[in-house]
């Protein structure tokens, strides 16, 4: 409760001492600047300690995640998303797994496939499943796994895509918006339907093809 409310002291005293600073001699003014400078610096400097230590607990969480395994998001997010990159304009194909025409899921699994040796499963409602990280929207990385309720009915997946950085995200759209494309995760529309994000380059392998399965 006190790490709750503990930004708004600072602002409770600055407002206390602004208040009454028409009334306060000069030479009490700046001993009481001085008070709320120092007061606004531990402050920060707690809340700055704080965001710290909570984000390198969830990079050690992911770093232990899947038995120690080497966690290589970074070359093996570069190879994903610059093979998607090449695929744009590829058509949209119900039931696609290939560069004659992909759907969402089979997008996301023929890059997985091919760049990091995942087999993910086929579809999206068993590939949110998948026993990777839950990743919250605010820590987004490049690779990572974007899942939306598009059919409308909320909370059921139907749709994913793959997030590239800077709020974008790469997917194979529908056969009326151009197959293979980039949108922005903050559009009104992808924004109200996105559902969670998942982690999924966490459970790559170090060098051999693996099946990534769900949960029951």
């Amino acid at each position: 409760m006190l790490k709750r409310f503990a930004p708004l002291v600072p602002l409770a005293l600055v407002t206390l001492l602004f208040g009454c600073a028409a009334h306060t001699p000069a030479p009490q003014q700046e001993q009481n600047q001085q008070v709320i400078n120092s007061v606004t610096a531990q402050s920060s400097s707690v809340l700055l300690q704080e965001a710290i230590e909570q984000e390198a607990a969830s990079d050690k969480e992911l770093a232990s995640f899947g038995n120690g395994k080497s966690y290589q998001l970074p070359v093996l997010a570069d190879s994903i998303l610059e093979r998607g990159m090449s695929l744009i304009g590829t058509r949209y194909r119900f039931g696609g797994t290939s560069e004659a025409g992909f759907d969402c899921s089979g997008f996301i699994g023929y890059l997985f496939r091919e760049e990091a040796g995942m087999n993910l499963p086929r579809s999206t409602r068993e590939m949110i499943n998948v026993d990777a990280p839950l990743v919250t929207r605010s820590d987004l990385k490049p690779g990572d796994l974007l899942f939306f309720a598009t059919n409308g009915r909320r909370g059921r997946v139907s749709h994913a895509g793959i997030y590239l950085g800077d709020n974008q995200f790469i997917h194979s759209s529908s056969r009326r918006s151009g197959g293979v494309r980039i949108d922005s995760l903050g559009d009104s529309y992808w924004s109200k339907t996105f559902i969670e994000a998942k982690r999924a380059l966490a459970m790559a392998p170090d060098s051999t093809p693996t099946i990534v399965t769900a949960r029951k």
